[in-house]
């Protein structure tokens, strides 16, 4: 095994040891033909001596011309064997013209010229290929290693397969499964197909399998569902092959599987926008994203900052947040200059200030508060920020002749129960509202997000972490639900393709139960539901079953993007100013009741959830701790 490895070392770092040992086989190989040619006797010494340098040299010279002195053997292919062809044939028509027009040998053995470049050739490309066998069978011993069956057949499969055999991998792979009947009975890499995806329970049971490796980067979500379910009727661990883009990307390698995650499931295919439009309007300008430490703000900064603006200025008044988005920014490596804020967007002073500065030409707007059941506790904090932050900003960004204007809206924006969806509705209003010249303003609609701070899946992983039950607040509560990335990417688009005063709404897919994420949850953790406990709260104050992303009465209209609407506003309302005056009025008196009415007055839908049939007295009695810390999508 030392030896081995020893060898492969030198291999690998020495291409000195390379060219000699290859100039080895080179004189091996005429050697070997001249005594077949005589009957293995040596006649013609001398002629063999005089040629044998002179092979050698217009050899090593054909090799070095196509490559062929690194000693990365154990990656070799047909393409190694198509260049050794190529260089041996370039050798050897070097040779023949040097042995007769160059020293003039006219009675060298012709046989030998055919005879000794198929030697060289079989022995070039037969030791590369025994390095590759011995490399891939050098690697930890079969006893200690994993054993794994495989889920797809196909090139991912098959590459992690040869990555698996690699020294220290730690993994022995027992065979495939695969839907292609074809492949059935096929040895691929050594490695058998065994039967179909159906199959894996049973061939679990017969074979001492300790993982699954799900190898089909390009499964779509609706396929990668069927694969867990699958997966869990073995009960034994399972994992999966990272997504096709962070392959392609260089992100991450192909056999570094990892868990499962709920957006592997929950998700939806990747979104493919038009990358160039948004490069047009981002490269070499000054762009702000505001809330920028947050979760939908943070993934702006990331996405802005590969489409290359001159500048991108952060703002955010969470200090810690902005102290590791700095960071991270920072370490992208990008030309840009990355501007972090520690500020206020409702101080007005200081946006003058850092506006006038940098001079941004587009504004990402992602700071509000939007938390459900907080902002019901504190009426005047949602509207304070999130209506009067809102105008007071907008003024500032009028004022700096800044181009473009995106605000981050909510699916809790359309028929709000709560005080926070009803001061998303009123942002829109506003935007809708403004005057034409100049600033573009665009509001840009959607649900939840996963895994942002705060919402349903970090809330319920804790409660997972920790043993303890999951805390729903009703069984029929169900949520839109999108990734962070594919959410921005969109935002992104609709800031490209949107026009003055337009509310676009992104394409949330099929709404989700939270009662059916929570189990989702609960087995992707390896859990079952007789030890973690689902326990059902009640609605909290301000909170609905079920959200909705338009209004009956706007019209909904295509875009020129297939996951992007329009959603035209039923009404203008043309004394907005006047109505958002009256709540500035009704701030000041510092009367919840008075506030909530104004708020009403602005959005006539804006009421307070009925409470469900099924919102019984078996939740009345719940622990308020638990109702309040129960989780939905916020």
């Amino acid at each position: 095994m030392k030896i081995i490895r020893l060898a492969q070392s030198l291999l690998h770092r020495h291409s000195w040891f390379i060219a000699l040992f290859q100039a080895f086989l080179i004189s091996f190989s005429l050697v070997l033909a001249w005594l077949l040619r005589f009957d293995f006797s040596l006649p013609h010494r001398r002629v063999l001596l005089v040629a044998l340098p002179v092979l050698i040299l217009i050899r090593l010279a054909a090799i070095a011309r196509f490559g062929l002195l690194h000693g990365w053997w154990k990656y070799t292919g047909l393409s190694d064997a198509l260049d050794i062809s190529k260089a041996v044939l370039l050798g050897s028509a070097g040779f023949i013209l040097a042995i007769h027009y160059g020293i003039g040998i006219k009675a060298f053995p012709r046989s030998v010229y055919i005879l000794e470049p198929l030697l060289t050739a079989s022995l070039l490309v037969g030791v590369r290929l025994c390095s590759r066998v011995l490399a891939e069978s050098v690697r930890l011993d079969h006893a200690s290693s994993k054993k794994v069956l495989l889920i797809g057949a196909g090139i991912a499969a098959q590459t992690a397969v040869r990555e698996m055999k690699r020294l220290n991998c730690g993994y022995a792979a027992l065979g495939y499964v695969d839907d292609d009947r074809s492949k059935y009975g096929l040895k691929i890499n050594g490695v058998p197909v065994v039967g179909r995806v159906e199959d894996l329970p049973k061939l679990v049971e017969q074979w001492p399998v300790d993982e699954v490796l799900i190898a089909v980067p390009s499964a779509s979500n609706q396929q990668m569902q069927r694969f867990v379910e699958i997966c869990e009727q073995t009960k034994v661990k399972f994992r999966t092959m990272p997504a096709l883009s962070d392959i392609i990307a260089g992100r991450v390698r192909i056999s570094e599987f990892r868990d499962v995650r709920v957006e592997d499931i929950l998700g939806r295919d990747p979104v493919e926008i038009d990358m160039e439009a948004v490069k047009r309007e981002i490269r070499g300008n000054v762009v702000a994203v505001t809330g920028a430490a947050g979760s939908i703000g943070s993934e702006l900064c990331r996405q802005i900052l590969d489409y290359g603006p001159r500048t991108l200025l952060c703002i955010d008044q969470n200090e810690t947040g902005m102290f590791y988005l700095e960071r991270e920014l920072l370490a992208m490596g990008s030309s840009t200059d990355v501007i972090c804020c520690v500020a206020d967007m409702g101080d007005t002073e200081r946006m003058q200030g850092l506006f006038k500065e940098h001079g941004p030409v587009a504004v990402f707007h992602a700071a509000a508060y939007k938390h459900v059941p907080m902002m019901e506790s504190n009426v005047q904090s949602a509207v304070n920020n999130n209506v009067f932050g809102l105008l007071k900003f907008l003024d500032v960004v009028r004022e700096s002749g800044c181009q473009s204007f995106v605000l981050i809206s909510s699916d809790k924006a359309v028929n709000p129960t709560s005080v926070m969806g009803a001061t998303k509705r009123i942002g829109e209003l506003i935007m809708a509202s403004q005057p034409k010249e100049g600033l573009r303003c665009v509001a840009v609609r959607f649900g939840n997000v996963l895994f942002s701070s705060g919402s349903v899946v970090p809330v319920l992983q804790e409660q997972i972490r920790n043993n303890r039950a999951l805390t729903i607040t009703h069984p029929e509560i169900n949520r839109f639900f999108m990734t962070t990335r594919e959410a921005v990417s969109l935002v992104l688009q609709a800031f490209t393709i949107g026009e003055h005063g337009d509310t676009l709404v992104l394409d949330m897919g099929t709404p989700v139960k939270i009662v059916d994420l929570a189990r989702t949850l609960i087995r992707l953790a390896g859990k079952t539901e007789q030890q973690i406990e689902i326990k059902y709260t009640g609605l909290r104050e301000g909170e609905k079953l079920s959200e909705e992303l338009f209004y009956s009465t706007e019209e909904v209209c295509a875009t020129s993007f297939s996951k992007i609407k329009k959603a035209s506003n039923h009404k203008q309302l043309h004394n907005l100013p006047i109505l958002i005056q009256e709540l500035h009025h009704a701030m000041d008196e510092e009367d919840v009741v008075s506030l909530r009415a104004k708020i009403k007055k602005i959005v006539p839908e804006y009421a307070s959830p009925s409470p469900s049939p099924l919102q019984a007295p078996e939740f009345a009695a719940a622990d308020p701790s638990e109702k309040w810390a129960a989780a939905v999508g916020d």
